[in-house]
């Protein structure tokens, strides 16, 4: 299982650790350490369309309104704190947030 996120998110660290105490294997994925590759945020756009985008981050705030009218693709990979996270691949599905649903997906299986 590989979480994708920022070390300093409190939602990915709450996850990380839910999921580790309920014994999964997660590795850690720093978004911005390790950037993704064109492929990774196809496959992620893709999948969760506009929820992918976090237009109430502080880096959203901090846009131009030129900024934010680019495509979702190079807004992402200029900026990935605007990834909505955490990012959970689970090797068969990919999860968004850390809400119930994807909670009760994961933690109960």
């Amino acid at each position: 299982m590989i979480l994708y996120g920022i070390p300093t998110c409190d939602t990915c660290r709450k996850a990380r650790k839910a999921l580790e105490a309920a014994g999964r294997d997660v590795t850690f994925r720093d978004l911005r350490a390790e950037p993704l590759s064109g492929e990774e945020l196809d496959r992620f756009i893709t999948t969760f369309e506009g929820r992918l985008l976090n237009r109430s981050s502080t880096t959203w705030r901090g846009l131009s309104e030129e900024e934010r009218l680019a495509d979702t693709s190079i807004l992402l990979a200029q900026h990935p704190t605007l990834i909505k996270r955490p990012i959970i691949d689970d090797g068969t599905m990919l999860h968004l947030g850390w809400g119930r649903e994807v909670q009760k997906q994961l933690l109960w299986k």
